[in-house]
């Protein structure tokens, strides 16, 4: 069995392993908006705040995954144009701000929303994902929100189960319309799940 920590963050020395996980989990979305690979994951490095993530940790220090959100104060994946310039240029900034817009997602008074969450490869299986979501849930708790809101989108069905079985319910479906072939994706479904009742 695996044995691992939940930490508040990412230490500084995991920033590289969480930008490069987080393209990995998410790159078939992203390949667009934020590829090349090596500009992708430069960017995510650049802007990923610890302030806005939970991240599981073995015992020996390797890092296993992490689960993001985002809050009225910032979010997990929080750079602007600025951080798109340095990485991408001026011309391929605006055309990728353009769609990274399209994404966008907004917070909702009582709620905080996941905004991303992957367990390395390695770590698969072993509880690293159900532990880190548990945290998203007990950080709603600490901020005081109603309920945790995610959105899982429809090349996904794993992640979708786990989220069901950890008792997130639908409660709507987000059609991508034309932009699906872009993203990888037709749809999103809204789950949410009340905490700290």
């Amino acid at each position: 069995m695996l044995s691992f920590e939940i930490e508040a963050g990412f230490r500084p020395v995991h920033r590289q392993r969480a930008a490069q996980g987080y393209w990995r989990a998410f790159s078939r979305k992203l390949r667009y908006p934020l590829g090349p690979e090596g500009k992708a994951v430069d960017f995510i490095s650049r802007v990923i705040d610890p302030e806005h993530a939970i991240s599981a940790v073995s015992h020996d220090g390797d890092f296993l995954g992490v689960a993001g959100f985002k809050s009225p104060e910032g979010a997990f994946i929080d750079g602007g144009l600025r951080d798109l310039v340095a990485t991408y240029g001026w011309i391929g900034a605006a055309f990728r701000a353009l769609l990274i817009s399209t994404l966008e997602r907004d917070c909702e008074p009582d709620s905080l929303l996941m905004d991303g969450i992957f367990v390395e490869p390695h770590a698969r299986g072993k509880g690293v994902g159900k532990a880190l979501l548990k945290a998203i849930e007990t950080q709603a708790v600490l901020m005081g929100l109603r309920k945790v809101r995610l959105d899982v989108i429809d090349t996904n069905p794993r992640a979708r189960a786990l989220y069901e079985r950890e008792g997130f319910v639908a409660t709507s479906v987000l059609p991508l319309g034309p932009l699906g072939p872009v993203f990888g994706f037709a749809r999103a479904t809204r789950m949410t799940k009340p905490v700290g009742i």
